[in-house]
């Protein structure tokens, strides 16, 4: 490890020698001075691991020859201080050298469809719009339904949920995928357990600059609103309709009762869907590619396990298997959400760091 810090302080001195002469070409210059500008943050950060370090090897030997219990608890306080420093810069450094996704601090559009399993499936899938749901209470965000269709035995077909709030996206972006459910559904009437699926989409909620559209691609139509909300909605078109005419894809938006408000708020909801399918045809050309963010909603490919007669949930991105399925489904999602996060970092970090 110190030959690669050794790399990064050779680079970063043939910068500081580039950048102080005349050599250098004006429209290079702003690239080098990003290099430069980063290679001297992760020193700053590797010169403070390694002081913090130190010192906790100091406190080490001191404790160890001190026995005095008041001077040991002091050095046990000051440890647990010189601990937590040390964790914070550690993640300093290593979101620095192995970035996050850039567009972890967004909100996002949530969506869930039912899968396999008919009704049943239609029902898990408002489950999971409760804890999501209940989840977004919790964290402070501000959750709204875009889109939604109903069954008849009040279960969800699809639903979208916009998220705002801070960190989202890097919050919930493991969620993506098949969620598969296993319990007696409350249509059987001979008790068997039976499995159904629904499928998780969590998009980035984007800018414009991060996406530009058309608008000659697109085909916009209006309706009446259905579902909840009175009157309005059975009288007025408020409810609109943007179909991506070169892709395809197609967004709806009812939750406003202004047609101008669902029209914002569906563009920004086709801008996540096309920068989405942008990265996944990016990444599916690459060697490490990630799972498609949906798969086809069949048994087989899951994410999550919902276990209700053991009251058990298992995560299979990470192997994780909690004995409290209740209180997850009632918006308690931290201690999953952690442990996804932690080893995204860890995988992060296996990835090397290039030195130009």
């Amino acid at each position: 490890m110190s030959s690669q810090w050794e790399k990064i302080q050779e680079r970063a001195n043939k910068l500081s020698e580039l950048l102080s002469g005349t050599s250098v070409e004006s429209k290079d210059r702003h690239n080098l001075q990003k290099e430069f500008s980063l290679l001297m943050t992760l020193l700053e950060k590797h010169r403070t691991v390694d002081r913090v370090q130190k010192k906790m090897d100091e406190v080490t030997r001191q404790c160890a020859d001190n026995t005095d219990p008041d001077m040991v608890e002091l050095y046990d306080q000051e440890m647990q201080e010189l601990q937590e420093e040390l964790n914070l810069v550690t993640a300093e450094l290593d979101d620095i050298m192995y970035p996050p996704n850039p567009y972890d601090k967004k909100s996002v559009f949530l969506e869930i469809r039912s899968g396999t399993g008919g009704q049943e499936a239609a029902l898990f899938a408002g489950d999971l719009l409760t804890l999501y749901s209940n989840y977004a209470i919790s964290k402070g965000w501000k959750a709204t339904v875009v889109s939604f269709s109903e069954t008849d035995l009040g279960g969800i077909r699809d639903v979208v949920l916009h998220i705002e709030g801070k960190d989202v996206y890097g919050t919930l972006k493991f969620e993506s995928g098949v969620h598969r459910v296993q319990r007696v559904p409350k249509t059987e009437t001979a008790g068997r357990i039976h499995t159904s699926t629904a499928t998780v989409a969590v998009l980035p909620e984007v800018d414009e600059i991060d996406v530009n559209i058309n608008p000659a691609d697109l085909r916009i139509d209006v309706y009446r609103a259905g579902g909840a909300g009175g009157q309005h909605v059975n009288t007025t078109d408020s409810a609109v309709r943007i179909t991506h005419i070169p892709t395809g894809v197609v967004v709806t938006c009812q939750d406003e009762r202004s047609q101008h408000k669902n029209k914002t708020k569906a563009l920004k909801m086709l801008q996540s869907r096309i920068l989405s399918a942008h990265e996944e045809k990016q990444q599916a050309q690459m060697s490490e590619a990630r799972k498609e963010l949906i798969g086809r909603g069949m048994r087989a490919e899951k994410v999550r396990t919902y276990n209700y007669p053991q009251n058990r949930i298992t995560d299979h991105q990470i192997d994780l298997t909690l004995k409290k399925l209740d209180v997850i489904m009632a918006g308690e999602l931290d201690e999953i959400v952690d442990a996804l996060r932690e080893h995204d970092r860890l995988e992060r970090r296996k990835k090397p760091f290039i030195i130009a």
